[in-house]
């Protein structure tokens, strides 16, 4: 059997997808759908202005990717999974909680499959960290620290872009740092938040919303665990780092993208030995998280053609918005959600 994908967005992350389709065995591209003009798009592929358009087109699709604006994924999720496509959805699901809902409950009523890209799960460093979870190689967990300290400035937010909107963009824990927060909910989750506070150091007039925050949140454990973020780091990404202090050792994962074990010890375990963690993905003036999405097509794959389960599922995904939403929502910095 061969799986038809169709590319909605032809991007950088749109291209990435594209690329993975058409070097993976037993899958086939069969459009693009994009409404810029002025991109090379690869010779031979149906490409399509609008979706409206492609939908009537009739052309059969098994996995509609979705790499647009983060405001445009709710509506293009409903009208694929209503065309009877899978979904394969960059984060995040929706900007409103109630949304990833309508998605969940849509999918669920026409028995279709909705994956969402949340590519870190896969990076050596945090495959390693959850099995000693499951494990329960720590003890109680005391403390979980996550910092990520990177670069978006005037080269990324350019005027003529859907980036530093509040309705497309939703704001920076949406767009740069829900991959954190994912981490943070599926390590160590279910997290209920406890407080918000956010910055514009050098964003204004380029950004509808912050460059920076500290987002507190309680763990099942009766311990605690925080984001650190920011945007505002000069010329290029810094760190994005999970360091956790627990009851029975401490552990650091850091680098530029939680790449590597800065610090270990825990009781009766060794420093481990990984795999190097995939280099990020290179956007030209800026790079984002790991460059994991062949693992994430390759789930996709196995799902639909072997029954295996969904590595990051619409429910888990929805949490997670629902903990951005809520600590936009409890800080007065960000009263207006995006509508």
């Amino acid at each position: 059997m061969v799986i038809r994908f169709a590319v909605l967005g032809f991007g950088y992350i749109g291209r990435r997808h594209t690329s993975i389709i058409q070097t993976l065995p037993g899958t086939e591209l069969v459009a693009i759908i994009e409404p810029s003009s002025d991109r090379i798009f690869p010779v031979g592929i149906p490409v399509f202005q609008d979706f409206d358009q492609f939908i009537s087109a009739g052309i059969s699709v098994d996995v509609l990717c979705i790499c647009t604006p983060n405001g445009l994924h709710y509506e293009q999720c409903i009208k694929g999974l209503a065309m009877g496509a899978h979904i394969l959805c960059e984060k995040p699901l929706a900007l409103k909680y109630k949304d990833c809902v309508d998605i969940i409950e849509r999918a669920k009523e026409l028995d279709r499959k909705v994956f969402c890209v949340m590519q870190n799960r896969y990076s050596p460093p945090t495959q390693w960290l959850r099995t000693l979870l499951e494990q329960n190689k720590f003890g109680k967990i005391y403390a979980v620290q996550a910092t990520c300290f990177w670069n978006r400035d005037s080269r990324y937010y350019k005027p003529d872009s859907w980036h530093g909107t509040r309705k497309l963009d939703g704001g920076t824990l949406y767009t740069q740092f829900s991959h954190f927060v994912d981490i943070l909910q599926w390590l160590f989750g279910p997290l209920t938040l406890r407080h918000s506070t956010f910055w514009n150091h050098n964003h204004q007039g380029i950004t509808e919303f912050e460059d920076s925050g500290i987002v507190l949140f309680d763990l099942p454990s009766g311990g605690y665990a925080n984001i650190t973020y920011s945007t505002s780091t000069w010329d290029k990404n810094w760190e994005s780092s999970l360091a956790i202090l627990a009851e029975l050792g401490s552990v650091k994962i850091g680098g530029q993208y939680m790449n590597e074990v800065e610090y270990c010890h825990i009781h009766q375990i060794d420093p481990p030995i990984l795999p190097p963690t995939n280099p990020p993905n290179n956007y030209g003036d800026y790079v984002g998280s790991a460059n994991n999405h062949a693992m994430v097509f390759s789930n996709v794959i196995n799902t639909l053609l072997h029954n295996d389960s969904i590595m990051t599922t619409a429910n888990e995904v929805a949490s997670v918005v629902a903990l951005i939403e809520d600590a936009y929502r409890s800080n007065p910095f960000l009263q207006d959600t995006p509508s």
